[in-house]
């Protein structure tokens, strides 16, 4: 089913975006201020990827009858937004450990959603 690859794709996008976000931070803070730019742009896209993923995992859910992927995202999308407002903010405090999180489940999500089916005629054919 499409779909189901439509979000392997997304979930994939997101993971190398997300992976991203780190290595920036990292050059801001050795001193290239260029870095935070970057880190801002970055969260641009991670956001962005994320919205979009909440829609295919919409769609994976009515079409597939699966709600896990739906659900994991919208915790992960709604975890990743108060990031963002965070880092905007300033609030190290919550930013930091948060960016951590999100980059666990997001890889957790990656894992689970390429080790299963990607949609019920697969899960036949298995």
């Amino acid at each position: 089913m499409v779909t189901g690859w439509v979000m392997r794709a997304l979930v994939s996008a997101h993971v190398v975006a997300i992976l991203g976000q780190p290595v920036f931070a990292g050059v801001y803070l050795s001193g290239d201020f260029d870095g935070l730019r970057w880190h801002a742009a970055g969260a641009n896209v991670v956001t962005s990827i994320g919205y979009l993923q909440v829609i295919a995992a919409i769609v994976v859910w009515v079409r597939s009858r699966q709600a896990w992927p739906f659900l994991a995202t919208l915790v992960l999308v709604v975890a990743e937004t108060v990031q963002y407002l965070a880092g905007m903010d300033g609030a190290l405090w919550l930013h930091l450990p948060l960016g951590v999180l999100t980059i666990v489940g997001l890889v957790v999500l990656f894992i689970a959603v390429w080790r299963r089916p990607a949609s019920l005629e697969e899960e036949e054919d298995a």
